[in-house]
């Protein structure tokens, strides 16, 4: 299975949560896309957050990506990027994920963070591991 524009958002979320999405197709649209479902069927954050850690971590052992400092599950991204996508959704009704990516393309760019995070402060271990507030302008809430 290729992740691209052709798959549908229902069998993008069920590969995604059976650890069945292939490791050269898991790209950062991917997970764009990903969240943006989770996001649009979970009106509880906590909920969303909760599914995609859990699908993140078992990509990872399925992929066999080695939780290593510049490798692996990073709860800082994962979080500010859900919320990014959160607010995005607030702002305007998309009806699939491929359309939310096409109207956000700020959103597929994976230094998007860096408006909120310095480097420093994004690569830091403690982001990795725990969820810590930007350093350089706040997060959408």
């Amino acid at each position: 299975m290729n992740v691209d524009a052709s798959i549908a958002d229902d069998d993008l979320i069920a590969a995604f949560e059976s650890a069945a999405l292939p490791a050269e197709g898991w790209n950062h649209r991917a997970h764009v896309r990903v969240a943006f479902i989770l996001a649009r069927r979970e009106c509880d954050f906590t909920t969303a957050i909760a599914r995609m850690r859990a699908g993140l971590y078992a990509l990872n052992i399925a992929h066999c990506v080695p939780d290593e400092p510049s490798r692996g599950y990073h709860e800082t991204i994962t979080v500010a990027f859900m919320r990014l996508i959160y607010a995005a959704c607030a702002r305007q009704l998309c009806p699939s994920s491929v359309d939310f990516c096409e109207r956000h393309p700020e959103l597929l760019k994976k230094d998007a963070l860096l408006a909120y995070f310095s480097p420093e402060r994004l690569a830091s271990t403690g982001a990795k591991v725990l969820f810590i507030e930007p350093d350089l302008k706040p997060l959408p809430s």
